[in-house]
């Protein structure tokens, strides 16, 4: 019964995609919990670059079935046009499944998520504006639109009735909008029902039965530990739970059937939105960082935020998730700088602290308090093993290892699905 939690030890985009696609080959099915098309993943297969951002990356492996549990909310319009794409380019999307019960992203979500978002002038959240917030919102409302219920047009009329009623008022009296029309967003929603159809499924039951039967499932988060909605930096947080716990509520499955929590760390930090950033670099180096990492949001577009490694998100997301092992992406990035410091403690109001700092307003004025660690020039994008790589290298990633609180298990040291270095197998 083999069932791992892969996800983003930081703000997100540390490479998940690459690594669920390096396990792709070893297991039954991928799993996406949580999040929506907010979250993107870039893998390298060979000379091709695939940008997914609704699909779980397993889509990419042959012998794999791609499951997008009731957890994540579904923009149809964006998940069939990614499947479209990859079509186009021969990738095989037959086997996707999709959760009858995963809420859908309705065209009045996207535009309240917009307009929300620009009321809010200088306090806005940094939202993707795809309408993730107020799906979310509708389903703990209790008015959202699950994607069982395309197919009974009597049920979704009624449900979009009362989720427009409220809506409506928000968009005409406070926003200075048009009221959306009910019959149209029916109308929109019910011609995607057929398309889904054949993805349509009872997940649930299918992902227990094949860990029962001795199958290896993967879930797959997306964003990162410090953008979940509980254990995140609130309120410049996604709205759902990619934390290791949110895949048993995502995808259905008993909290006891994990059997491994693989945490995905850069070699540095990055994050994009708004919110407190220790690390954040605005020199040079910062500039570098992103240069060199190719640092720009697969699914929004925006540059990242560019900072030091933080040694203390790491502990916390090895607290939180209960990590097993550490994949450690982007080393290469580092290549070139004679100098590499790491975040260990902050200062705060003239203290030092070792662990995250539980109150907000802490966060916010923590100081990065560095330890340097000497770099290395060498080229290891062509390094196979451990002991392939400099010495300097070797040195910060055992540094970093024993900072962080649980062991360092694989090394991404180049974009490509072969530039990773495997020090103990996850399976």
């Amino acid at each position: 019964m083999p069932a791992l939690v892969l996800l983003g030890a930081q703000w997100g985009d540390e490479g998940k995609g690459k690594a669920t696609d390096l396990l792709g080959g070893s297991v039954d099915y991928v799993v996406r919990y949580q999040g929506g098309n907010n979250a993107g993943h870039t893998v390298v297969v060979g000379d091709q670059k695939y940008a997914l951002h609704l699909l779980p990356s397993g889509i990419l492996s042959p012998g794999c079935t791609p499951v997008i549990g009731n957890g994540v909310v579904v923009d149809p319009s964006v998940l069939l046009s990614e499947l479209s794409g990859l079509n186009e380019r021969g990738v095989d999307t037959s086997k996707l499944l999709i959760s009858g019960n995963a809420h859908i992203i309705t065209p009045y979500n996207v535009t309240v998520d917009k307009v929300t978002e620009r009321f809010l002038g200088k306090r806005k959240i940094g939202t993707t504006g795809r309408g993730i917030g107020p799906t979310y919102a509708d389903k703990i409302n209790r008015v959202g639109i699950r994607v069982q219920d395309l197919y009974d047009e009597s049920i979704l009329t009624q449900k979009v009735e009362a989720a427009l009623d409220g809506k409506n008022q928000l968009l005409t009296k406070l926003y200075n909008r048009r009221a959306i029309a009910v019959d149209q967003v029916v109308e929109e929603l019910l011609g995607y029902a057929e398309k889904l159809a054949p993805y349509v499924t009872d997940t649930v039951l299918l992902l227990n039965q094949a860990l029962e039967a001795n199958k290896v499932v993967l879930f797959e988060g997306g964003q990162g530990t410090l953008l979940d909605i509980d254990h995140g930096t609130y309120p410049f947080v996604t709205s759902s739970n990619p934390t290791a716990g949110g895949a048993c509520t995502g995808a259905g499955v008993g909290p006891t059937k994990i059997s491994r929590v693989i945490g995905i760390l850069k070699a540095y930090t990055t994050r994009v939105g708004s919110g407190p950033f220790p690390t954040e670099l605005f020199d040079e180096d910062g500039e570098a960082l992103r240069r060199i990492g190719g640092e720009r949001g697969v699914t929004t577009g925006r540059d990242r935020r560019c900072g030091w490694f933080d040694a203390v998100i790491a502990r916390y997301a090895t607290r939180v998730n209960g990590l097993t092992d550490f994949f450690l992406t982007k080393l290469d990035v580092l290549t070139g700088w004679e100098q590499i410091p790491v975040c260990v403690a902050y200062e705060i109001d003239g203290k030092r602290v070792e662990e995250l700092p539980y109150s907000q307003s802490d966060f916010h004025h923590a100081k990065p308090i560095y330890e340097t660690l000497p770099g290395w020039s060498e080229d290891i994008t062509k390094a196979k093993s451990f002991s392939d790589l400099p010495k300097n290298a070797q040195a910060y990633v055992k540094a970093l290892e024993e900072m962080s609180g649980a062991p360092i298990s694989a090394i991404g040291v180049g974009p490509g699905r072969d530039e990773t270095i495997e020090i103990n197998s996850f399976l």
